[in-house]
């Protein structure tokens, strides 16, 4: 670690612990979002058999509604997690560069734009099969109750 210019090697124990901050952001995001899909799922058929227990089929586009909330809450984890990977990545290349400074370790900030990102990750392969496929299955109970009554 050179300290008369402000650089930092990769041993350093600052670059370490800022390397280890970042990728613990990174993964609690990625646990977020796995979470999002387990409580949807779950959520989605709480709601789904209570309809069908009561023969009620007007009431399963109810169902719709958490599945919607999921789905931007998913969508914000994911942006989150790629934009961080993003200033993670970003950091890492200021370190082989040698332009890494003293603030630069002190700054964990997601980068890029919230909204481009949020959209970007909209159309994510991790986003829109799970969601589109949940929206179909709740169509698809609706029809089996109203079969059924």
């Amino acid at each position: 670690m050179c300290q008369g210019n402000s650089k930092y090697g990769e041993d350093s124990q600052a670059v370490q612990a800022h390397l280890g901050i970042m990728q613990t952001i990174i993964q609690r995001m990625a646990s977020n979002s796995a979470s999002c899909k387990a409580w949807c799922i779950t959520l989605v058929s709480a709601i789904l058999v209570m309809i069908a227990d009561k023969g009620k089929p007007e009431f399963a586009l109810i169902a719709i509604i958490p599945a919607i909330l999921f789905l931007v809450l998913d969508t914000y984890y994911l942006a989150l997690e790629k934009m961080f990977r993003a200033s993670y990545n970003s950091f890492i290349d200021k370190l082989h560069s040698g332009k890494l400074e003293s603030s630069d370790l002190y700054a964990v900030i997601p980068k890029g734009s919230m909204f481009k990102t949020f959209f970007l990750s909209l159309i994510s392969f991790s986003i829109w099969p799970f969601y589109l496929t949940l929206l179909g299955m709740i169509l698809i109970a609706k029809a089996i109750v109203i079969t059924n009554t």
